[in-house]
């Protein structure tokens, strides 16, 4: 699974990178963004998440049962629900496509205005694909089949990349590549549904969609889709609510954000998010309390393990990996600092994110997604009450010439980037404590068992820290070489400290690097 996903974000930055060569950030750049948000929004609310909480439970448990019989109705009986829903959707953006615009870009006028319309009419047909393919992942997931959902975006991505291709060469006007985009992303779109559709036709043969909305499993998958759906959009909204924040600061707090949550998503979605919904099915067939309490238990380790030192490589050496990554052209040493400042303001809550995905699994498990939404509420509010408070203060604070400064001092106080968006994310990383401290005591009424996520994050805490210090040492003694160099250097001697360390206090969790290294020197 996190191979698919690696694949996936790295077909994603090339996508990325062409797509920024092609419209750089003129007028059919904002078009064309803003007619993305539909389809993001509708694929995070309906798609993957929901999807994965509710149906693959249900449908799991069926098959641990023995009753394929009845999981194959359900499973037909949800598609033909959601292709119905995800089809009316399309349809209403369709038509509705000019006051979606002004509701999405209030802002936009002329001819910017009226692309984004034909735009949003294009996009929206592409809704039904990708919902269908989170139905497609449920499906196979259950199946115990990982890696083809997860790396079937690589197809969404490459659909993109032709046709930003033809338009580099061909020298398409920007307008032009824009709408052709679009139709790219419909056709990506499709194909990424219709290479899991082709496996779940082989896995299942005998599945049919059908509209059998009273079946009993389909009655509880709806019971529990609802409370996911408000959960997922909780966490919409929480994104919202970061750039609405950020763009109450100095300039360039909007930028900072969004490049240090690049860096601080990588870890989740590879290690976090990975572990947590390969465990989905195995804990939805769990026989009883106990074997979940197991499982959960031991997911949590494996996520604590990675996202622990991912979160000290991103405090010890992330100056480096920042400046490795993006320190080119515009972006100078200044804005790298503060990059970083962001990212290890993050990345002081990644161990709690992470463990938190496994834990909302659990819930999940048993039938409970309006338990852990209502706790993202919570989670969402405390994040934006203390960056609120914190993201002033930290606003006057200013980097120039690699030195801080405060507001009203210096003359460069204006050009040089400000800490206000250090702010936000200290809100974002004290509201992960929060949001895992009632998790666990949600988690553990499903599971009385379980362990607290605190034995796995202590049994971790001196590799974490010999593996900050030598990080730590590591950036300072190779600060003279580039980036580019120094980046990796340093973060391989702080992941080979921390291995080793773990190693030698028997963490159990170390073999899970330690083994395929094995395996080669002994071929």
């Amino acid at each position: 699974m996190a191979s698919g996903i690696l694949w996936s974000r790295l077909a994603g930055l090339l996508r990325e990178s062409l797509l920024r060569s092609v419209l750089a950030l003129g007028p059919a750049a904002d078009a064309f963004g803003a007619a993305l948000r539909i389809p993001n929004v509708l694929q995070n609310l309906l798609g993957e998440g929901s999807l994965s909480a509710s149906f693959i439970p249900v449908y799991s448990r069926l098959l641990g049962e023995g009753r394929d019989e009845e999981a194959g109705k359900v499973a037909g009986a949800v598609a033909g629900l959601m292709a119905v829903l995800s089809g009316g959707l399309a349809l209403f953006g369709i038509i509705f496509a000019r006051p979606l615009t002004s509701l999405l870009a209030p802002g936009f006028d002329g001819a910017r205005h009226e692309l984004t319309i034909d735009l949003i009419r294009v996009t929206t047909a592409g809704i039904g694909f990708l919902v269908l393919s989170a139905w497609c992942l449920g499906v196979l997931n259950s199946h115990r089949r990982f890696f083809l959902p997860y790396v079937a975006p690589v197809l969404w991505n490459a659909a993109q990349i032709v046709v930003l291709a033809a338009a580099l060469v061909a020298d398409w006007d920007p307008t032009g590549a824009a709408r052709a985009l679009a139709w790219g992303l419909v056709v990506g779109g499709f194909l990424q549904f219709a290479v899991q559709a082709v496996a779940v036709r082989r896995m299942v043969p005998d599945l049919r969609p059908s509209l059998a909305h009273s079946d009993p499993g389909v009655i509880e998958v709806r019971r529990r889709f609802v409370p996911a759906v408000m959960g997922r959009g909780v966490v919409q909204v929480s994104g919202y609510v970061d750039l609405v924040l950020a763009s109450l600061l100095a300039t360039g707090a909007v930028a900072a954000l969004l490049s240090a949550q690049a860096l601080y998503l990588l870890p989740l979605s590879l290690f976090a998010m990975s572990v947590a919904a390969a465990e989905l099915p195995e804990m939805s067939r769990a026989v009883d309390s106990s074997v979940l309490a197991s499982r959960a238990t031991d997911a949590m380790r494996r996520t604590a393990f990675f996202t622990l030192f991912s979160g000290v490589a991103y405090v010890a050496v992330g100056e480096l990996l920042v400046e490795a990554l993006f320190g080119w052209g515009a972006f100078d040493a200044d804005d790298a600092r503060v990059v970083w400042l962001v990212l290890a303001a993050y990345s002081l809550g990644l161990p709690a994110t992470s463990v938190s995905r496994v834990l909302q699994g659990t819930c999940h498990s048993v039938g409970d997604t309006a338990g852990p939404a209502r706790i993202a509420g919570i989670r969402v509010a405390v994040a934006a009450v203390v960056g609120l408070v914190l993201m002033f203060q930290f606003d006057e604070v200013f980097v120039f010439n690699g030195a801080f400064g405060t507001g009203g001092i210096g003359e460069q106080d204006g050009l040089a980037p400000h800490l206000g968006a250090v702010g936000l994310a200290l809100g974002s990383a004290v509201a992960a404590w929060i949001e895992l401290g009632l998790l666990t005591g949600r988690a553990r009424s499903a599971a009385p068992d379980l362990r607290s996520p605190a034995v796995a994050l202590g049994s971790l805490a001196v590799p974490a820290a010999l593996a900050f210090l030598v990080g730590a040492a590591a950036k300072f003694v190779l600060g003279g070489l580039p980036a580019v160099f120094g980046a990796p250097l340093a973060l391989g001697v702080s992941g080979f400290v921390y291995v080793a360390a773990s190693h030698r206090m028997k963490v159990a969790e170390a073999h899970l690097v330690l083994a395929p290294i094995r395996r080669r020197l002994w071929r």
